[in-house]
């Protein structure tokens, strides 16, 4: 049986000035996406390089960033007009499977976890959420958990040292 390829991608992460950031990604199969500014600035961790790493470390392909390094658009959009009607058309056709679904949903939860967690044990929260207590105590320590938190520590380092106008760039699949 063949090895399965992963499509590959780098997915940048600009701080701007007024507490956002831009991400640009360039990938090898579907249109040329434009850049967008990112939702949830954080002065450690953004939201969407949490979900990046999130779905990396648990080899997430169905969610966001799998689908983005697959062809889709998810958050993004092409930059040449005349691509974002076929792009959109070609969507359209092919909607999330339930292995995507499923994927997502996990990126969310543990996206969701992974964040406080990290706030935590890195003294930027001195108590944890309310809703922490419904949790599953095994999933705080989990492993999938442990390696997200060893590389949003990583990011956490870089992304808070970088200066306005400063990137980061996380490969996709994540390399060795």
């Amino acid at each position: 049986m063949a090895p399965t390829t992963v499509p590959a991608m780098d997915v940048t992460f600009t701080k701007l000035a007024g507490r956002r950031y831009l991400m640009t990604v360039v990938r090898e199969h579907g249109p040329e996406l434009a850049p967008r500014q990112g939702p949830g600035y954080h002065d450690y961790l953004p939201h969407d390089a949490v979900h990046f790493l999130v779905e990396a470390e648990a080899r997430l392909s169905g969610g966001a960033f799998g689908r983005i390094a697959a062809g889709r658009n998810n958050i993004f959009w092409p930059a040449d007009p005349a691509a974002r009607k076929r792009q959109a058309r070609h969507e359209a056709k092919r909607r999330p499977s339930p292995a995507e679904h499923a994927d997502m949903a996990r990126s969310e939860e543990l996206a969701s976890v992974c964040r406080p967690l990290w706030e935590l044990r890195s003294g930027h929260l001195a108590e944890p959420p309310s809703w922490f207590t419904r949790l599953d105590p095994a999933i705080l320590k989990s492993p999938v958990v442990e390696r997200v938190l060893a590389r949003l520590d990583e990011f956490a380092t870089t992304w808070h040292a970088l200066p306005t106008g400063g990137s980061v760039t996380l490969p996709w699949p994540t390399r060795a």
